[in-house]
């Protein structure tokens, strides 16, 4: 198989380049149906191979597995690697969740967790998972500024935080990344979220670019999910006539992706890719197969005609059921 050209983009302006396409790994140890560590390993190594070295993880996926397994993949490769992980949500061992936290102390307690987890001595993109609203932004963001002038961590990083969130964010320290769902399926980012960015100099990691596999082709039915998938009781847009209406919907990738001899899933990455040079998609998987057919989105080229058709297809705001069963976490 030929290697596909991933290119590299810039997501700020204090230094921080990934590859186009990362590598989101929460799926690995949680809430996607069964998993298999061997697998998961060869993946995030495969991604290496491929040239996606930007890999995303997080405290409480597993909770605490997933950090673990990718510390153990990239065993080896870590100078390779631009390597996110998230706090805020805290969680105990038992998967038991406790809340938002963004208080100081937690910040840099959790810090030196995950690094002893991922077994390494620095984190390149550390992002606030969750704001957490009984905290002021500025304290949060002024503990993880120590932890960068500490030198455990390289960039900063927000995730679901509301416009002028960001801005108070940005003021106490650079924040080089905003990650927030956004795919064909969820543009809000474009409303406010997006002109906010880029008018800071931020960049934008787009998360879920595949709808969480709607906008696959592989997903026909929520019956195929497993009983344990999270997807089948945490998000609205998975359940009854909204899952019919979104299947239908994301079948329509089907005409345009049969044009260009692609996939959908090709397709709907190309698209975020197309949507700016600041913007970057982790789609998730936990297997090399599907890891490659992702890849080969990096080649595909959307020209202007054809997006206009896309939007056309899929018009901004006609999936159907929200992104999350509670909402009240997102966009704070």
């Amino acid at each position: 198989m030929s290697r596909p050209e991933i290119g590299n983009r810039r997501l700020g302006g204090q230094g921080l380049v990934v590859s186009a396409l990362g590598l989101g790994c929460m799926g690995m140890s949680e809430f996607y149906g069964a998993t298999d560590d061997r697998e998961s390993i060869a993946t995030i190594r495969r991604a290496l191979e491929l040239g996606i070295r930007f890999v995303d993880t997080a405290d409480i996926y597993g909770p605490f597995k997933n950090e673990r397994l990718v510390g153990e993949a990239i065993a080896g490769e870590r100078s390779e690697v631009v390597l996110a992980t998230k706090f805020g949500q805290e969680r105990r061992a038992d998967g038991t969740f406790v809340g938002i936290n963004g208080t100081p102390e937690y910040v840099l307690r959790a810090c030196e967790s995950s690094l002893d987890r991922l077994q390494t001595d620095y984190i390149d993109l550390y992002y606030q998972h969750r704001v957490d609203p009984q905290v002021p932004i500025e304290e949060t963001v002024g503990a993880m500024a120590q932890l960068v002038q500490q030198g455990k961590v390289r960039f900063l990083g927000l995730s679901e935080a509301a416009p002028v969130t960001i801005k108070r964010a940005h003021a106490v320290h650079p924040i080089s990344a905003l990650q927030t769902e956004y795919s064909l399926f969820s543009r809000e980012p474009e409303l406010e979220i997006l002109p906010t960015v880029r008018d800071l100099g931020i960049g934008f990691v787009a998360y879920s670019p595949l709808g969480r596999g709607l906008l696959s082709g592989r997903l026909t039915s929520p019956d195929q999910l497993e009983a344990d998938d999270f997807r089948v009781t945490g998000y609205p847009r998975f359940m009854g006539e909204n899952a019919e209406h979104n299947v239908a919907l994301a079948s329509r990738l089907r005409e345009i992706a049969d044009e260009m001899g692609a996939t959908p899933a090709q397709v709907a990455l190309a698209w975020v890719l197309a949507q700016g040079p600041d913007v970057v998609a982790i789609p998730g998987t936990k297997r090399r197969d599907y890891l490659d057919e992702n890849a080969g989105s990096a080649q595909l080229e959307l020209d202007r005609k054809t997006l206009l058709r896309l939007n056309d297809l899929i018009p901004s705001g006609s999936a159907r059921g929200d992104r999350f069963t509670d909402m009240s976490s997102v966009n704070r």
